[in-house]
């Protein structure tokens, strides 16, 4: 297992590398930073300064060398906008990002589970029915539409939840409940057909004939089985999120590293989006690591790799 998990470190360290370059480059292509920072009567020599100041006035590969260089060296620049160290600013925003993402994809995993197996206990019943419809119809639902209703019916018709911000419990429960959706509908399929598969077999069968209890054959033996599937679209998901994040905290004004991005992007401090990216995709991919090591737990094969 030790070369496997080797091999997909290093397929993720270029990945990460071939995503730096690539955001690199882009975020130049969104324009001159000193067109939203300094005054439309700035002079000639205040936006010269500005330019010499952060580099600007470097080619491009020399301003990118330069950040490779920096990179290795552990220095991810400096926030244009709020001058401090751009890491600085995104380690203070990934916690409240990673603490909804947790929240969302553990109520997302528990409840697919529980009503995964109920609706695979007796396929085509009105249960499975309503729960395979239902799921089919969140797995579908674009995140912002949801968001952009929920706050509709919700902040402005009922009044019963704020529209935005961070606070108390009743602003948690919009942000969870949009990002629950899209996993769950997804999870609940996946679920189903791995019980419905697994609870054919004839270790299930024996297990039944023998009297064990009806909960215990569904949430011990076939439960384990079943797994392996479920694992890895959850591993997907989770990562999903992390990306969702994005969309419902810029809606939703919550205070994590999606609005950081989308704030800085707007803002052209390039710094802080290349800083939030980066963190987001180790985040991402070590969420993805530690599914493949809980599917080389679950799968003897794989440890022989």
């Amino acid at each position: 297992m030790h070369k496997y998990l080797t091999k997909r470190a290093f397929h993720s360290f270029i990945s990460l590398a071939g995503l730096l370059v690539l955001v690199f480059f882009l975020t130049r292509l969104t324009g001159d930073p000193g067109n939203l920072f300094l005054p439309i009567d700035a002079t000639l020599e205040a936006r010269q300064e500005f330019t010499v100041k952060h580099g600007f006035d470097q080619p491009i590969y020399v301003q990118f060398g330069r950040y490779v260089v920096d990179l290795a060296q552990g220095d991810l620049g400096d926030s244009i906008r709020k001058q401090r160290p751009a890491i600085d600013i995104v380690l203070e925003a990934i916690p409240v990002t990673l603490m909804l993402a947790a929240v969302a994809m553990s109520i997302a995993l528990v409840g697919s589970i529980v009503v995964g197996s109920m609706a695979a206990y007796r396929p085509g019943g009105i249960f499975d029915r309503v729960a395979s419809i239902s799921s089919l119809v969140s797995a579908s639902a674009p995140d912002f539409w949801v968001a952009i209703t929920a706050i509709l019916v919700f902040s402005v018709t009922l009044q019963w939840l704020p529209t935005s911000g961070m606070g108390g419990p009743a602003t948690w429960i919009m942000p969870i409940c949009i990002l629950v959706i899209r996993p769950f509908g997804l999870l609940v399929q996946v679920v189903r057909g791995s019980m419905i598969t697994v609870l054919s077999s004839a270790y299930i069968k024996t297990a039944r004939a023998k009297g064990v209890k009806e909960h215990a054959v569904i949430f011990v033996h076939a439960l384990r089985n079943a797994m392996l599937p479920i694992i890895t679209v959850a591993g997907d998901q989770a990562a999903g999120i992390a990306n969702g994040a994005v969309i419902v905290e810029t809606i939703f004004g919550w205070p994590g590293i999606g609005k950081l991005m989308i704030d800085s992007i707007i803002q052209r401090d390039f710094a802080v989006v290349q800083a939030s990216i980066l963190v987001t995709a180790i985040v991402i991919l070590s969420i993805n690591i530690v599914v493949d090591i809980t599917y080389a737990i679950l799968d003897p094969r794989i440890r022989h790799k």
